[in-house]
């Protein structure tokens, strides 16, 4: 039986496609913006999503993937660059060709590390290395 938050290996996890793995990054990212907008606003609904659209689309992702490019492993940034380097079969509609690789890139890191169970080392890279931020 499959339960949230059950996990594999590195090795698996390197031998799923990076667009599958972008998938489940995808998801990762926008539950946690979704949560720290919930956790630090009164916002209702309307407001939140607004405020989630702004950061959770490919332009404001490849800026994000840029600022932490420097944190990642040898291993993170391997999986990035398959990621970004990968013929994807989507094409955004609203970002340029540059950013919508880099969001991709960015989000098999975070489908990487969520599938792995490494929670820790995601939530350092979600709050740009700040280790004393939760």
């Amino acid at each position: 039986m499959f339960k949230l938050g059950d996990k594999i290996d590195k090795q698996s996890a390197i031998n799923i496609s990076p667009v599958v793995l972008a998938f489940v990054g995808d998801a990762v990212y926008s539950l946690f913006v979704r949560e720290r907008l919930v956790f630090n606003s009164d916002y209702k609904t309307g407001a939140l999503n607004i405020l989630a659209t702004k950061e959770v689309n490919a332009g404001a992702q490849a800026e994000f993937i840029k600022d932490i490019m420097p944190l990642l492993t040898e291993e993170e940034a391997g999986v990035f660059k398959r990621a970004r380097n990968t013929k994807k079969k989507t094409k955004s509609k609203s970002a340029s060709v540059a950013d919508y690789n880099l969001s991709t890139g960015f989000e098999a890191v975070l489908g990487f590390l969520f599938v792995t169970g490494d929670y820790e080392r995601l939530n350092y890279l979600l709050n740009k290395g700040n280790s004393d931020e939760s």
